[in-house]
């Protein structure tokens, strides 16, 4: 870190004045990913100025928790550390995530770790989320949504800025950020230095966070090329246990990670990890209505969690007995890590052609993941025996796909919508920790086709898609006999859209059906090495209804809001339970059953005043109706619905020769309402008993976190 805040510094002190005579420019990056705005699918694009109002430190998730059928939830109680997302009921790991253009998504397990670039958002200049199916992206298919982040904006004047916020439970954020300019007509530098740490609301669930980005753009007549890396480090304590139904009535903010040692929680129960992206775009017009596009990245991460383990067995680690004197010891606390050791490589690209009503675009990508896991002994109490590294198993995959979208207007106001894409996968996987001699090599083959067709006159619009979407099952799904391996998952989408759009108020509607063959749930079925793994479900469906207004109710005073209405439902659904007494498993079967994570209610709305000018004070209100924390629809494992409200207050000026100065003050959870947006439960019987244990994620109360914004 201190290398690179030199170089942040040679940079900022070589920075020259920007011309006035500028040239029009585009963001240098791989852009076909995004819906245009004419596409026929439900979208909303947030502009750098609605994410810097909602950034103060907290992950990704927390920055988009207030857009429509969204629902976010934290580890750590406050929003900083691991956090999670789902939209539509859709995990994160459905949800196709791009960094301008280039998968994010981890490459086996599907999921988002934003905990690996802090303050991310601090970089980022655009974030389109759209729902259902959406276009035809990179990476994991969208099974649900798909969030893109953009950062590669050419900004033409140069500026440097500070940002510093404080909040409940020592929650720190600082952020240095420079932007050259265009330098000669032609160049451009942007660099960001930020650190990251919090107590947490639970106990011990600190984090230290650090982060850095830097990029470099050329811009041509005709062509452009720039370079971008950034790169996270992240040290959490284990926060992901939960809090147990018993512990959540008198210390909600209890945290059994570290408990296993005797006396004291063990001190470094925590999960350490880097991560650094490295990404090359270049832009080249190759005729006057034809663009080309390409980006070649490179992703390494690399870290472990470390644990303390109580009366483990030598042998479950592959190590022989210790002896103490003739006695043969079998037992042993111990520290192990666990590590992931992985590359992410490859090429994104497109072809673009844009002329009198005819938008089509030739894109795809090629990518390959290299994984290592193993795991390291690094202490035992009665004495390491032999080598301390106790597995080590490998995975690649590679992954390829090629779409061909055409936007065609039939009319000045009809325009019809084409977006075909073709998937191909090649997975092999050397083993997994607790079953390494599972070796497995899986090929899949997608064809992903959307159609659709879009109406805009005046101040209407409206849209109708249908979309089909395949998604391969995740790492851990592979973890059975080979004759009992998972299907992929296939999803039906259909969308439709109207909306109205005027200086005075906005309002519109989505209706959507989202139809699921072989979905992937949890069902508590054991498998043929004992892991709980999710099965193919045949039948499931999400529908619903998006509902969006705005309206400037005074000159002074806005109010926006959403609210989303939808049943979700899984089809003849078996769940199993574990019989302690029997050494077997119960069946229970159901006709249908809600799907979990999945609320039928979510809705936020904003009220916004303007007393004077550059002050901003939002009332922010947000309700999740009840969830079930797994697919039988038991109010005994479920999640309460809860109502928060936030206040937002936000007040810039200019003074003392700087640009501008902005204070922020947010009062989150105004009301102090104890609630839980996240937990787990699982079921056993015990003599004859049936037994259910619920855990939860419970965020924090009433707190609050104040910002000082310099930019010079």
């Amino acid at each position: 870190m201190k290398r690179t805040a030199f170089l942040f510094a040679v940079l900022a002190s070589t920075i020259v004045r920007a011309q006035s005579d500028t040239i029009p420019l585009l963001p240098v990056e791989v852009t076909a990913v995004r819906a245009s705005e004419r596409a026929p699918f439900t979208k909303i694009t947030l502009t750098k100025p609605q994410i810097e109002k909602q950034n103060w430190g907290q992950d990704l998730p927390f920055v988009l928790a207030d857009l429509p059928a969204v629902v976010v939830h934290s580890d750590a109680g406050n929003g900083v550390g691991y956090t999670g997302i789902r939209i539509r009921g859709t995990d994160a790991t459905r949800v196709n995530v791009t960094l301008n253009g280039i998968p994010f998504n981890d490459a086996e397990g599907g999921g988002t770790f934003f905990v690996n670039l802090p303050d991310f958002v601090s970089s980022v200049n655009s974030i389109q989320v759209q729902r259902g199916v959406g276009t035809s992206s990179n990476g994991g298919s969208s099974f649900g949504a798909s969030i893109n982040l953009s950062t590669n904006d050419l900004i033409k004047e140069r500026s440097y800025e500070i940002n510093n916020s404080f909040g409940s439970f020592n929650t720190w954020k600082n952020t240095v950020s420079v932007n050259s300019g265009l330098i000669d007509n032609r160049f451009v530098v942007d660099a960001r230095l930020s650190r990251i740490s919090s107590n947490g609301y639970i106990d011990r669930a600190a984090s230290n966070l650090r982060s850095y980005y830097l990029s470099g753009a050329w811009v041509g007549a005709k062509s452009s090329l720039r370079f971008t890396t950034f790169s996270g480090k992240e040290k959490t304590y284990q926060a992901w246990y939960g809090v147990s139904e018993k512990d959540l009535e008198g210390n909600r903010r209890m945290n059994s990670a570290g408990t296993e040692k005797p006396g004291a929680p063990y001190e470094n129960e925590t999960d350490n990890y880097t991560q650094t992206h490295y990404q090359l775009f270049f832009n080249q017009q190759l005729a006057p209505h034809l663009v080309f596009n390409t980006g070649l990245f490179y992703v390494k991460g690399k870290g472990f969690y470390e644990q303390y383990k109580a009366e483990e067995k030598y042998a479950d680690y592959g190590l022989p007995n210790a002896m103490n004197g003739s006695m043969e010891v079998k037992k042993t606390d111990l520290i192990r890590q666990l590590w992931l050791d992985n590359g992410y490589y490859g090429d994104v690209f497109s072809f673009n052609y844009n002329k009198a009503g005819t938008v089509v675009t030739l894109g795809g990508a090629i990518t390959r993941y290299d994984g290592d896991h193993y795991g390291l002994v690094t202490w035992a109490k009665n004495g390491l025996t032999a080598a301390n590294r106790w597995y080590d198993v490998t995975a690649t995959k590679n992954d390829a796909n090629v779409y061909a979208k055409w936007q065609q207007n039939l009319t000045p106001s009809l325009q019809a919508y084409t977006d075909l894409q073709w998937r191909g996968i090649n997975y092999k996987l050397n083993g997994f920790r607790n079953n390494p001699g599972l070796n497995l090599a899986q090929r899949f083959n997608f064809f992903n086709p959307k159609i659709g067709l879009s109406y805009l006159k005046n101040e209407w619009s409206a849209y109708a898609s249908y979309g089909i979407g395949n998604k391969e099952p995740n790492r851990d799904d592979f973890e059975t006999a080979a004759g009992q391996q998972p299907k992929a998952e296939h999803m039906q989408d259909v969308e439709l859209g109207v909306q109205q759009k005027n200086k005075q108020y906005n309002w519109g509607a989505t209706l959507y059906h989202m139809k699921y063959k072989d979905q992937l749930v949890l069902t508590g079925k054991l498998n043929d090495v004992g892991a709980y793994t999710r099965t193919n479900v045949d039948n499931s469906y999400r529908q619903g209804i998006e509902l969006q207004a705005g309206m400037k109710l005074l000159s002074w005073l806005q109010f926006s809001g959403n609210l989303a209405l939808s049943k979700n439902r899984l089809e003849n659904f078996n769940e199993y339970i574990d019989d302690y007494d029997l050494g077997t498993q119960k069946l229970n079967t159901y006709d249908e059953t809600d799907i979990s994570f999945s609320p039928a209610v979510v809705s936020a709305a904003t009220l916004t005043a303007s007393p004077v000018n550059n002050l901003d004070i939002a009332l922010i209100s947000k309700f999740v109706s009840k969830q079930y924390l797994d697919n039988t629809s038991n109010d005994n494992r479920s999640l309460a619905p809860y109502f928060t409200q936030n206040v937002g207050i936000n007040y810039s000026f200019s003074r003392w020769g700087l640009k501008n100065i902005g204070l922020s003050l947010h009062l989150i959870n105004v009301f102090n309402q104890f609630y839980e947006p996240n937990g787990y439960t699982f079921s056993y019987y015990n003599n004859n008993q049936l037994n259910t244990e619920n855990y939860y994620f419970p965020m924090a109360g009433f707190n609050a976190v104040m910002g000082v914004n310099v930019k010079l």
